[in-house]
């Protein structure tokens, strides 16, 4: 689900956040007001006193949202159908400050799955950032981390942040571009 509709909320309970575009977590306490800016994948952007933070979908009661359950994959997929899920996992993993998942703006350069002798799957990400000093590296990585533990078979991953090649404008694809206007 994807939504950029502006709407105020006050928290119903105190909530654990990450400031955009740093990283850091901070706590918001309950009867804190402030505005959702966007719904992109499972998370929110919510605007409180001049900053953008970034609440996780789980904790969308404390918005006034529905809380967003994990996804429920196969039991035993297929090595395609692994590939094809941790594809789906990047999709919806976004970029904080431009509503486009990571895959849509290029961000994603290298994704391997590699058989492992137990029968499991090793993951190899190797991504990038916008701009070089993007606080949100460290997150994208660890949300995509957290995403991979989940999806069966995968029995090992790692999440590499590069920062060569550069990221540019012309390694979005045509539907962020469309998406953002660009086009």
């Amino acid at each position: 689900m994807q939504t950029s509709r502006r709407e105020p909320f006050e928290l119903a309970r105190s909530v654990r956040a990450l400031q955009v575009p740093s990283g850091e977590e901070v706590t918001l306490e309950a009867g804190c007001t402030g505005v959702i800016t966007q719904q992109l994948g499972r998370s929110f952007t919510v605007y409180i006193d001049g900053s953008l933070l970034r609440i996780d979908g789980v904790d969308a009661d404390a918005i006034g949202k529905e809380p967003i359950a994990p996804k429920v994959y196969p039991e035993h997929p297929t090595d395609e159908e692994v590939k094809a899920i941790v594809w789906d996992e990047l999709r919806e993993v976004y970029d904080p400050e431009i509503p486009c998942s990571i895959v849509e703006l290029g961000l994603v350069y290298v994704c391997e799955l590699k058989p492992l002798p137990t029968g499991g799957l090793h993951v190899f990400i190797q991504m990038t950032v916008t701009a070089p000093g993007c606080g949100m590296g460290e997150q994208l990585m660890r949300e995509i981390g957290e995403r991979l533990e989940h999806i069966p078979r995968v029995d090992d991953f790692k999440v590499e942040l590069v920062y060569e090649p550069f990221w540019q404008q012309s390694m979005m694809s045509d539907a962020a571009r469309l998406q953002l206007g660009m086009m």
